[in-house]
């Protein structure tokens, strides 16, 4: 896929339903990164052909090398959540173009949103109380099943939120999803690195970045796990830093206080680290040559100055060092109460 400059600066898809928003400089420095595109929101195309307006995450996952799906969380037909008019708790759009802005070409079986069980503000199919239940990654697997690793929310603060466990759900068809017994449930701190997770498969590994949820501080934490085993939890293989081996305790590749991760292989065999350091407001990169590290210094790609209210920044799986793309999560608000849900695609380099 090219994704090069020249295709940044067209403003909109065959349909002219993609406008592209301008940047705007504000006081504080921007980031490496420049916005492209407005992916969710008032007159986005996915507000005028799935009614996808107010909607957080948009994790990208590749199918194949023809496809990315996108995992949005909870999802209204209005940008203000208040109004009561939600839509779906889970959504997965598609995107089978692959041109420089990221353009929606469809939806999962004529429908946006994922077939999964979830309590949605009662008691859960686990017997725990659970607000709703947001996906953290996906990921296509060799034989065809698709895995989506979720948290079972217990309570929201914003954009920040305590689970209860992290799980993981999957489907053979990639639209119909079971959540399995596979879970990590969060102790009695709410402090257990193993909630937020993103998943990379390279060879027949899959490895699996994790951090505490709630934005607290803490490491970031590797494990692996040959990809038809990613259901057993004792075959996933820890990381220890320390000992420099698997199959230890984990010990932390990364410390802060993190948002959800987000970590891709590139093609070119480079590993990109992405996500909200919470202490300093910013979506941040770091990029390795191994899953291990060393990991370099943060690269800040996105201020709250150019995005306020940010939270989230996921990488496309189809970004190169050159051309980094980031699907950003923001969500405003006004004493206290969310205002605006929307999802941004920015560019820039690693």
């Amino acid at each position: 896929m090219k994704l090069g400059r020249r295709a940044f600066l067209g403003t909109a898809s065959a349909a002219g339903l993609a406008v592209v928003i301008p940047h705007v400089a504000r006081a504080e420095r921007p980031g490496g990164a420049v916005l492209q595109i407005r992916l969710t929101g008032v007159g986005t195309q996915a507000a005028t052909r799935w009614g996808v307006v107010g909607s957080e995450l948009g994790v990208p996952y590749a199918v194949g090398d023809e496809e990315v799906r996108f995992l949005l969380g909870d999802t209204f037909g209005t940008p203000w959540p208040q109004n009561g008019r939600e839509a779906m708790p889970m959504v997965m759009l598609r995107s089978r173009t692959q041109p420089g802005v990221i353009v929606f070409d469809g939806v999962v079986h004529d429908r946006p949103a994922v077939r999964m069980e979830s309590g949605r503000q009662g008691v859960g199919i686990d017997g725990v109380w659970e607000e709703t239940a947001l996906p953290t990654d996906g990921i296509c697997l060799p034989d065809g099943r698709h895995v989506i690793s979720y948290v079972s929310v217990a309570q929201r603060d914003g954009a920040s939120y305590q689970s209860s466990y992290a799980g993981l759900a999957t489907s053979d068809n990639g639209v119909d999803f079971r959540r399995t017994n596979v879970k990590w449930w969060n102790n009695p701190t709410h402090d257990d690195p193993y909630q937020l997770r993103t998943m990379q498969q390279d060879g027949r590994w899959v490895y699996v970045f994790s951090v505490p949820s709630e934005r607290r501080p803490g490491g970031m934490m590797l494990r692996r796990v040959r990809w038809d085993s990613l259901l057993d939890p004792a075959a996933y293989q820890g990381w220890n830093a320390h000992e420099r081996a698997w199959g230890r305790p984990c010990s932390p590749i990364v410390d802060g206080s993190f948002g959800e991760p987000s970590v891709r292989r590139l093609k070119d065999g480079t590993w990109v680290m992405s996500y909200l350091n919470a202490d300093t407001h910013r979506i941040v990169t770091r990029t390795s040559a191994s899953p291990i590290g060393p990991w370099s210094p943060e690269k800040v790609q996105v201020t709250s100055s150019q995005e306020p209210g940010l939270y989230g920044g996921f990488v496309h799986p189809w970004s190169t060092l050159d051309n980094l793309h980031l699907v950003v999560s923001a969500r405003r608000s006004v004493a206290g109460i969310s205002t605006t849900y929307r999802v941004s695609q920015y560019a820039g380099s690693a």
